[in-house]
């Protein structure tokens, strides 16, 4: 007898089926859902290959046809296919009708499996997130290199990163290390999509009081500005600087503990502005009191959650459990409760926040 196939896994009865006629690639909705529905394409991927799931039997070709793209490669380590690349059917030409084109590719990169011997592995790369070490792990540096050999063929504006959880970490710091490379060019041209991006930090969010909340931030920052301060004097962080260009989307859930950091982490700025404190949190919005300390014994990394600026989108629905809030299901549901705000972080003390609803 064969596995029960989770509902889960079937785009025609849990996927954004609407979208297969109502599609507009200027509604952020559904640019969302898509870029949503190319990560569960990836997990899927792995389930198809776990279970032995091929040609007719497979499950992740509905995740991506429905949207007419094929699926042209796969991102895989030692034990698991962890990314996938793909690429839209049609030529450029098809779509010069359109104002808002669609990617011709997309790179995307699944999050944790509880399955097999895969989650060992997986928790591992968890573990280096926390760290701030992703950076060595094989993972990310396979994903580098196919999104620098992609973007060296076809270009900057043709293709999207996306990736959910660990996978959104991922599609962080290599969309990070593209625009440090490429600058002003990937930066405005390329779209990356973070769903539930790990915040690697204490889950301050989950505390009730905000004024004890906003109190942590506060020394916070003070101590991390005083340290960067004596280490570094008043300039800027030019690493820092080179990523203030690049907007990537970033989607969390309030009830989410593993990315609602981002939350604090973006308001903190604004309310540190009104507290005419703008000159700290320049400073300790560009570093961490890890990484300096670090840097001073040659170990620096620099933290992955620093940004200087994006389109955070918070997701306002009611969860009734963290899987839930931390699942890639939430962002393709058409009576989602979100609200998006974009944050930018310029020279000296100029923060701005732009905000909207969907």
């Amino acid at each position: 007898m064969g596995s029960v196939i989770p509902n889960s896994e079937i785009f025609s009865l849990s996927g954004p089926v609407y979208l297969t006629t109502t599609l507009d690639w200027a509604n952020p909705h559904h640019r969302r859902s898509v870029a949503a529905s190319f990560v569960k394409a990836v997990y899927t991927l792995q389930r198809d290959c776990l279970m032995k799931r091929k040609g007719p039997q497979s499950l992740a070709a509905s995740w991506f046809e429905s949207f007419h793209y094929k699926l042209i490669g796969k991102l895989v380590d030692d034990r698991s296919i962890f990314g996938a690349i793909f690429a839209n059917k049609y030529p450029p030409s098809y779509y010069n009708h359109l104002v808002q084109k669609p990617p011709r590719y997309v790179v995307a990169f699944r999050g944790t499996l509880i399955v097999g011997d895969i989650w060992l592995e997986d928790l591992k790369l968890n573990r280096q997130v926390s760290l701030n070490i992703l950076e060595q792990s094989t993972r990310f540096q396979i994903a580098m290199q196919e999104v620098q050999e992609m973007v060296d063929r076809v270009g900057n504006e043709n293709i999207w990163l996306v990736g959910h959880s660990l996978g959104s970490a991922i599609a962080l710091l290599v969309g990070k290390n593209m625009v440090k490379q490429h600058g002003i060019q990937f930066a405005n041209s390329a779209e990356t999509y973070l769903f539930n991006p790990p915040f690697p930090f204490a889950p301050i969010e989950l505390i009730e009081n905000e004024n004890l909340k906003h109190g942590i931030r506060i020394i916070n920052s003070l101590v991390t500005a005083g340290i960067a301060f004596l280490v570094n004097g008043p300039q800027n962080n030019d690493s820092f600087d080179a990523l203030s260009s690049w907007n990537p989307h970033l989607f969390v859930n309030e009830s989410d503990f593993i990315c609602s950091g981002y939350i604090g982490y973006f308001e903190h700025r604004l309310k540190m502005m009104e507290l005419d404190a703008g000159e700290i949190e320049r400073l300790a919005t560009q570093y961490s009191i890890s990484r300096l300390l670090l840097d001073e014994l040659g170990y620096g990394s620099e933290p992955l959650h620093l940004l200087p600026s994006a389109y955070l989108t918070i997701n306002r629905s009611p969860s009734d459990s963290i899987l839930r809030a931390h699942g890639i299901q939430q962002w393709w549901k058409p009576n989602i409760q979100c609200q998006s705000e974009l944050h930018q972080f310029r020279q000296l003390t100029d923060f701005s926040s732009g905000q909207m609803f969907c």
